[in-house]
C-alpha cells in the first residue's frame, strides 16, 4: 500500500467508524492531509469538544491528548503513537512547582498549556503562547510564577513590565537551542527575508525578530504579509507547510536543527493502525484530576474573551 492509498483507506475508515483526526500543525503533511482540522493545541482541544464524533484520534504529543480529554472526558481520545511526549511539559512535577510555590505563597501560577494534567491541577490559570500576554496583563494579581517555559515567561514578562513575573529553568529543548548566530547566518543568506520567530526561542533569538508570535500567528502573519520571503523561527515543518500553501513565496529554515523529535514520532501508519483499532492508546484521566485542571483552562476562556 503506498502513502495515497493508505490516506485513502484512513479516509474511508474514520467516516465508516465516524472518528474525528485532529492533527496539530507540526505533524508531517501526509497526516496533516487525512485530518478533519488542524491547528495549535488549544484551538484543536476546542474544536473537539464541538464535533459529533464520540472517538477522537490527536496527532500530536500526550499533553495535547490529554487536554482533549479534559475538555471531552466523555469522549475516547486515542493518541496515534502513545511514545509520543513533550520534554517541556514533562520537565516539571506537581511536587517541585508545589515546593516553589511555598517559597513565593504570594505568587500566583501561570501555566502554559505545554503542561501536563496534574501541573494544571495546581496552576491558576492556564496560557497558550498566542494568549499569554494578553491573559496575564488582565489577570488582578501582580505577582505571577510562570511556567515551565522561561522564555516565554521572559517574553511576557518583557511587554508587562508592572508584573512581578518569576521564571523557572525550562523549556522547549529545540526552540531553546537556537542561538543569535543561527539567526545571524539566516540572515546573511537571505538578506531579503522577514524573520518569524516563536517567542519559545530565547530572548536573544527573539530580538533579532521581525515578528513574533504563536504557530498560527506566524502562518497568519506570513499568509497577509506583502513580503516574498521568510526565515520560519519555529519547528520547521511550518516552514514546509507554508511553502505548499503560499507557493509563491519563500520559506526558510532558521535552522536545519530545529525538530521536535516527539511530533515527527508519529507516522501516517500510526495513524492507519489506529482507525483499524489494532494501534495507538487511549488517554486516560481520573475525574479528580480532570475536575482540578479544567479550572485553568476555564480561567483562560474567562480572560481571553
Amino acid at each position: 500500500m503506498n502513502i495515497h492509498e493508505m490516506q485513502q483507506e484512513i479516509i474511508r475508515l474514520k467516516k465508516e467508524k465516524d472518528i474525528c483526526i485532529l492533527a496539530h500543525s507540526y505533524q508531517a503533511k501526509e497526516i496533516i492531509e487525512i485530518a478533519d482540522f488542524t491547528g495549535d493545541s488549544y484551538v484543536l482541544s476546542v474544536k473537539a469538544k464541538s464535533v459529533p464524533q464520540k472517538t477522537v484520534i490527536m496527532c500530536g504529543v500526550k499533553f495535547m491528548a490529554e487536554t482533549v480529554k479534559m475538555l471531552s472526558p466523555e469522549k475516547t481520545v486515542i493518541m496515534p503513537n502513545p511514545t509520543a511526549g513533550c520534554p517541556m511539559a514533562e520537565q516539571m512535577d506537581v511536587e517541585y512547582i508545589n515546593s516553589v510555590k511555598k517559597e513565593y505563597p504570594d505568587y500566583s501560577v501561570v501555566a502554559y498549556v505545554n503542561t501536563t494534567a496534574a501541573l494544571k491541577t495546581i496552576a491558576d490559570v492556564c496560557v497558550t503562547s498566542a494568549s499569554a500576554v494578553n491573559i496575564v496583563k488582565k489577570m488582578p494579581e501582580k505577582n505571577i510564577l510562570f511556567i515551565p517555559d522561561c522564555n516565554l515567561g521572559d517574553y511576557v514578562a518583557k511587554q508587562l513590565p508592572d508584573k512581578n513575573i518569576k521564571l523557572l529553568k525550562g523549556g522547549c529543548p529545540a526552540h531553546g537551542s537556537m542561538r543569535k548566530e543561527d539567526v545571524i547566518k539566516a540572515k546573511e543568506e537571505h538578506p531579503n527575508a522577514l524573520f518569524l520567530v516563536h517567542p519559545e526561542c530565547p530572548p536573544e533569538v527573539v530580538s533579532y525578530a521581525d515578528y513574533v508570535g504563536s504557530t498560527s500567528g506566524i502562518m497568519k502573519y506570513a499568509e497577509e504579509s506583502d513580503a516574498k520571503e521568510f526565515i520560519i523561527g519555529t519547528e520547521n515543518s511550518i516552514a514546509e507547510l507554508l511553502s505548499y500553501q503560499l507557493s509563491e513565496k519563500k520559506f526558510y529554515f532558521l535552522s536545519k536543527d530545529l525538530i521536535c523529535a516527539d511530533m515527527k514520532a508519529t507516522t501516517l501508519v500510526d495513524v492507519y493502525q489506529a482507525v483499524l483499532g489494532i494501534g495507538g492508546g487511549s488517554v486516560e484521566l481520573d475525574k479528580d484530576t480532570i475536575e482540578q485542571a479544567v479550572k485553568c483552562i476555564e480561567r483562560m476562556i474567562e480572560l481571553g474573551d
